[in-house]
């Protein structure tokens, strides 16, 4: 009971709401990757949103834990959101992603081969369920280990850092 009480004292009532959320969306996901790995067998046919989304979090995060795939998730979610766009229209909106930049779908479908592949597909599949609070809101992120930042990133203020990305709310 002490430190439910520290927790609304000192983090604040939003703070543990977000708390709850994202625990609630990682129950979520957990179920949601059970049903995927149940039932994703080689004859599955995949939509041509689902694989863009996930090998756009695949060619973004791959590399990190699941919470930064799920970060990378969430940003798309949250562009999706603000800009009134598909998912799928976000990822391929020209100079967004990277991994899409002079590349089709068939370039980079071998991604959904890779072991984190199963995730993403779950990630991809709920896109709209992703905790966009995770990721304090962000619309845009950067690599921790660029040498130089973007120049959207000047003079602006991180909202998280996960994994081997910073984020941004612009």
């Amino acid at each position: 009971m002490k430190k439910i009480k520290w927790l609304i004292n000192d983090l604040g009532l939003n703070e543990l709401n977000a708390w709850w959320r994202l625990v609630w969306t990682a129950a979520l996901m957990a179920l949601a990757l059970e049903t995927v790995s149940a039932h994703t067998h080689t004859n599955t046919k995949l939509t041509r949103e689902t694989k863009i989304i996930a090998i756009t979090i695949l060619a973004e995060a791959r590399g990190e834990k699941q919470s930064g795939m799920y970060a990378v998730g969430a940003v798309i979610a949250q562009r999706a959101f603000e800009r009134k766009q598909t998912p799928t229209e976000v990822c391929l909106k020209k100079w967004q992603f990277s991994c899409w930049n002079g590349k089709r779908l068939k370039d980079l479908e071998h991604l959904l081969k890779v072991p984190q592949a199963k995730y993403a597909l779950a990630l991809a599949k709920n896109i709209k369920l992703l905790s966009r609070d995770y990721v304090g809101f962000a619309n845009h992120y950067h690599a921790t280990w660029m040498k130089k930042k973007p120049y959207w990133a000047k003079g602006q203020k991180p909202v998280k850092t996960i994994g081997q990305h910073v984020f941004y709310k612009l």
